[in-house]
């Protein structure tokens, strides 16, 4: 897809279609107004008739319209002017893209973003449009027989600007919608393999193909040996039970000065999850192929690191193993020792993600990091306390927590932060370990993060819970590519501190 910014009134857009948009009830936008005066009232005509109310999703098409340099206008409906936020431009520009796509308009010249969205400039409205564009022409189908595709698909997106001095933030916004679609479609198309085809050396192998992409990255891919010599046993007695060795893969990206503390970012590789001895119910087991994404998120993350060039050092680093009932799987009551010699009383093999993570933080502590953040597909109880809607967020620094409750905001890929009290700790008491590694029904995603948070004393940490956000359910089953929005954007934020001096 070939996106470019341009400057200039709708009327002279030598395009297969020109996209404006209407609210409710009937109001045409600036554009929508301009096009109107030019084709002599067509469109308020139209809209007189009621064929367009300008509800929220509502599109209608328009040929040859007199005057007008394009062969077709399509106006979407934005909902009333008083309500247009994030969502309803997500869904203008969503029903545009996919019902241009679908009719063999193979480019459009797009005037939403000159749309007035509170809080929101002109650059962010272009980034937004590119985003949301790669979310609607997404499609996973690489394992089916028969595919099918647009005859004459969407190929080129003219994004309109209102002035001449937004060209150059809008050329910037485009590079970075562009870099955040090829990171977010690369964690999807991960999550959204099955388990028998992404296991930890498929992981492993797309981390090797980043560093082959890009010089910025090198990767290397740690042992089930190389673990052992490490004391990883928390790790490794997750792996016991499968059959595909466990791998523990290690990414640099180097945009930085040499001297820099790099910013960790570490993810939860389980391929599969079937819950070990503590069986999962059968019922939806297949969506346990997702509980990789915090892995996925880590690589799409740092490939659209890459890809913009970011002058800042991060370190992606991810356990990864499957979880599988097996003679020689945990079994509830075993102890085991992590890395950084804390002892570990299982009381449910299916809390496992946890017992990966910690030896996993422990040896981040290597890398001297500047800050922490691990991703983790990690508690059924984020999912009831926040839905699909917002990522779960906990953290040792305010300073930090704050930091990435802001990059969400900025991208749409929103965290809410949860209490991480010292009061919380003593739910993970074993009579025979170190701790429990579950602290019972009640604040599970508080006591995960609480057995997360022993192995992070040493450095700045924050904890991403995204058992909710990672993917959808039902009729839109898939990978969702979260929360490679909001880390995308924390990096972004602090490249600029660093460029800034701060």
């Amino acid at each position: 897809m070939e996106f470019s910014v341009k400057s200039g009134t709708p009327e002279k857009q030598r395009s297969a279609c020109v996209v404006v948009g209407v609210f409710e009830p009937r109001k045409l936008s600036p554009a929508g107004q301009r096009i109107d005066q030019v084709s002599e009232g067509a469109l308020a005509n139209i809209l007189r008739r009621g064929d367009m109310e300008g509800r929220p999703g509502q599109t209608l098409l328009l040929h040859n319209l007199p005057h007008m340099a394009c062969e077709r206008v399509l106006l979407v409906g934005c909902g009333k002017e008083r309500e247009f936020n994030e969502e309803r431009y997500d869904t203008a520009v969503r029903k545009a893209v996919t019902l241009l796509n679908d009719t063999g308009s193979t480019e459009m010249a797009s005037f939403l973003p000159e749309l007035d969205l509170k809080g929101r400039d002109v650059a962010w409205k272009v980034r937004r449009a590119v985003q949301v564009t790669g979310a609607a022409l997404y499609r996973f189908d690489e394992l089916k027989s028969e595919t099918r595709t647009a005859r004459r698909p969407l190929k080129k997106m003219i994004l309109a600007v209102p002035r001449r001095s937004d060209l150059a933030a809008g050329e910037s916004a485009i590079a970075q919608g562009k870099a955040l679609v090829a990171g977010i479609d690369l964690a999807r198309d991960l999550g959204n393999l099955p388990g028998n085809i992404c296991t930890p050396t498929y992981l492993a192998n797309q981390a090797r193909e980043l560093q082959e992409a890009h010089p910025a990255i090198r990767t290397r891919v740690l042992e089930e040996a190389d673990m052992a010599a490490l004391g990883m046993d928390a790790l490794l007695s997750v792996s016991r039970g499968s059959r595909q060795p466990a791998k523990l893969i290690v990414l640099e990206y180097r945009g930085g000065r040499e001297d820099e503390g790099p910013l960790a970012l570490v993810g939860k590789g389980l391929t599969f999850d079937a819950g070990g001895i503590s069986l999962k119910p059968a019922a939806n087991m297949d969506e346990m192929k997702y509980d990789m994404c915090g892995a996925a998120s880590v690589l799409g993350t740092i490939k659209a690191a890459a890809e913009l060039a970011l002058p800042l050092n991060v370190v992606g680093v991810i356990p990864s193993s499957e979880n599988l009932p097996d003679g020689d799987a945990n079994k509830p009551g075993d102890v085991v020792t992590s890395m950084s010699g804390q002892t570990i009383e299982i009381l449910n093999t299916d809390a496992e993600g946890r017992l990966i993570l910690c030896d996993a933080l422990t040896y981040t502590e290597r890398f001297k990091p500047a800050a922490v953040i691990d991703i983790a597909t990690l508690t059924g109880a984020c999912v009831v306390a926040l839905g699909a809607h917002a990522t779960g967020l906990l953290a040792n620094n305010d300073a930090l927590a704050r930091e990435l409750m802001n990059a969400g905001k900025q991208a749409h890929d929103r965290a809410w932060q949860l209490p991480l009290w010292e009061d919380y700790q003593k739910q993970l008491d074993s009579n025979f370990a170190d701790m429990a590694n579950v602290g019972g029904r009640e604040a599970g995603t508080i006591t995960a993060a609480c057995f997360l948070s022993r192995f992070a004393k040493k450095f700045k940490w924050a904890h991403l819970d995204i058992a909710g956000t990672a993917w959808l359910k039902g009729k839109e089953k898939g990978a969702t590519g979260r929360p490679v929005g909001l880390l995308v954007q924390f990096l972004i934020d602090r490249s600029k501190k660093v460029a800034s001096g701060k």
